[in-house]
């Protein structure tokens, strides 16, 4: 039971102070040249194995200091709290506002992906479609797949005409007149303009149009979820007397 306890203290030790090691490094730390017992250890400690590099590097759980979106990188070799490539892919598939084609989430986690994706389509774990020239990813989940494709429409109809503008390089006539328009709306159709705006501008549209509109963030993403999981209460938005006035009919005298 020592000697069981002094490995497992060595690796912890080891991978407190180099963050990271391969295979190789912990059995000259175990003092052993097989690998069931240095794996041994790892699950007894906790363990993860990184998303690069064909998953030869490990960690300990409590060592990386995860970013927002749960990515962690040391020495160029990449960790998920999420665990492999394959487990990261189907995540971030999932939890997509508008799905991923293999190039944007290779942009996201720096590493090739068409494989994994690949893999997990042929394993009925994400779905896959044709959008022009590429094939997006999306949840399988029917709900999710619909707000999804739904989300990836709207970005590329806006894309195709040229709507897709930041607010940062719009004229000052347009952002004047944006608003105007804005103050003209009651609560509840502000948000829901200020939601639709921020879906047009894709990633950290949430924060650009709150800036620009003044309002608070979470009022956006508010109006930007109603739009597009379908759950605006419609009672209400017109307001009481609104409307074309009532035509009376003249009697004749």
């Amino acid at each position: 039971m020592d000697l069981a306890k002094d490995k497992k203290i060595a690796v912890l030790n080891f991978l407190h102070e180099k963050k990271i090691a391969n295979i190789e490094e912990l059995k000259v730390i175990l003092g052993t040249d097989v690998r069931m017992t240095v794996f041994r250890i790892l699950h007894q400690l906790e363990y993860l194995s990184s998303y690069s590099h064909r998953g030869r590097y490990y960690t300990l759980v409590q060592i990386p200091q995860f970013d927002e979106l749960g990515l962690w990188s040391f020495h160029l070799v990449r960790f998920s709290r999420y665990g492999n490539l394959l487990s990261t892919a189907k995540v971030f598939v999932e939890e997509s506002e508008a799905g991923y084609t293999a190039d944007e989430l290779e942009n996201i986690l720096h590493v090739e992906v068409k494989h994994s994706l690949l893999q997990l389509t042929r394993g009925g774990k994400v779905n896959r479609y044709k959008a022009g020239r590429s094939h997006v990813y999306m949840s399988v989940e029917k709900g999710r797949l619909r707000q999804q494709r739904l989300r990836r429409e709207d970005r590329q109809a806006h894309s195709e005409m040229n709507m897709g503008m930041g607010v940062e390089i719009l004229p000052d006539e347009a952002k004047a007149a944006i608003i105007l328009f804005f103050s003209m709306l009651d609560e509840k159709q502000r948000r829901l303009y200020a939601g639709l705006e921020a879906a047009k501008l894709g990633h950290g549209g949430d924060r650009r149009m709150a800036e620009f509109l003044g309002l608070d963030v979470h009022t956006v993403a508010k109006g930007r979820k109603e739009l597009f999981e379908g759950s605006i209460d419609r009672n209400g938005i017109r307001h009481s007397g609104g409307g074309r006035k009532r035509v009376e009919k003249k009697r004749r005298t």
